[in-house]
């Protein structure tokens, strides 16, 4: 490999990126746009739930459980109603998700300890968050039924009982359980993934359209010189969006970096290189711009955001799907990006991960060149 082609070639791609300063433009700005537009818009977080009540009872004790929901910033008192079909409209109209129907007879029943039925109607159109709500609500009422118990041991005995189990959880990584923590450092991976193929996904595609891949063919440059030499500019666009993005991270979502920020570099070098030699190979398959940009799109985003656990859980999937996902890079890039953010682990436990990336961008080369091969010989 000849040095002085390379960066010939490297320096021709150079030309044409600077030539284009609205591409490049949108290069950088593109991954801050989605970044902003994920961190900000996607949240897996469930509150501020509307909710609505028909009390029935309207005594002190079913105010006094109403106000354990409206105490709490889960939920978001709605109003009251006087009816079923008033509760039906409110669910139906999406003004509320949860309604609560207190019987006439629940004071009675509370004060006779015996038990107290309390109907919970959950919009389940969206049944995670339904889920979700339904634990909430199921939450609230063992809290209760744990202080009537109390109650009616005082009434009973006259003795305060003991606290019996006494448990105290401790949330590792993620004390608030914040889905930003988690969902912006793996919607790294999907944009870095995204932009990095596209950008390289419409070079040797553009050399066929406008003719100068012939030109290309009668000189000496080598494929070897001539994917590394277009590789070696959006590299470096790519590394300069893992910085801003980065940046954006932990001063704009205020995310943790806990872990090293040269591995967290390393690793992202690692996947920019992967995914610009996937693009370069899908555009030396294409060899039409169009249909490149295409590819690229279903090569990385949609496996990306779906097969790599940054929405989904793998540990879920169908034993198929699982196994698809062990040859999704943003798979990996996913694990390496969680574990350095948020758990501040290190090449002892990623190095599985990484050694994956690195083994998929010499793959990725290879065929990029050994395809580019084929046309120059």
């Amino acid at each position: 490999m000849n040095l002085r082609r390379l960066w010939a070639v490297a320096r021709k791609e150079g030309l044409h990126i600077r030539r284009d300063p609205r591409s490049l433009g949108l290069a950088i700005g593109i991954p801050m746009l989605m970044l902003l537009a994920f961190g900000y818009a996607l949240t897996l977080d469930v509150d501020r739930v509307p909710f609505v009540v028909w009390d029935q009872s309207s005594t002190t004790q079913s105010r006094d459980f109403v106000a354990r929901y409206t105490a709490t910033p889960y939920f978001n008192f709605r109003g009251a109603v006087t009816n079923y079909t008033a509760l039906e409209r409110a669910i139906d109209a999406r003004e509320a998700m949860l309604g609560l129907i207190i019987p006439s007879g629940f004071a009675r029943s509370v004060d006779a300890g015996k038990p107290a039925a309390v109907q919970a109607i959950v919009d389940g159109s969206d049944s995670n968050t339904a889920g979700i709500v339904l634990g909430y609500a199921q939450a609230i009422t063992l809290d209760f039924n744990r202080q009537l118990a109390l109650e009616q041991i005082q009434r009973r005995t006259g003795l305060s009982p003991g606290a019996g189990l006494d448990l105290r959880t401790r949330v590792w990584f993620n004390p608030d359980l914040a889905s930003r923590n988690f969902i912006v450092p793996g919607i790294l991976a999907v944009i870095m993934g995204l932009i990095s193929a596209l950008l390289t996904s419409l070079t040797v595609a553009r050399e066929w359209e406008s003719g100068t891949m012939e030109q290309l063919i009668s000189t000496p440059v080598q494929p070897t010189e001539l994917i590394l030499g277009k590789l070696i500019p959006y590299l470096a666009i790519g590394l300069v969006d893992l910085v801003l993005a980065v940046l954006m991270a932990v001063y704009l979502f205020d995310v943790p970096l806990r872990g090293s920020v040269p591995l967290l570099f390393g690793a992202g070098t690692l996947f920019i290189v992967a995914t610009l030699a996937q693009g370069i190979l899908i555009s030396a398959l294409a060899r039409q711009q169009l249909l490149a940009s295409q590819l690229a799109m279903v090569a990385t985003f949609l496996p990306a955001f779906l097969l790599s656990g940054f929405a989904f859980a793998i540990a879920n999937m169908p034993v198929i799907v699982r196994g698809i996902t062990y040859v999704v890079p943003a798979r990996y890039f996913v694990a390496l990006v969680k574990g350095i953010f948020l758990r501040g682990v290190g090449l002892d436990v990623l190095w599985a991960d990484a050694l994956f990336l690195a083994v998929f961008a010499s793959i990725m080369l290879v065929a990029a060149i050994a395809r580019t091969r084929k046309h120059l010989s």
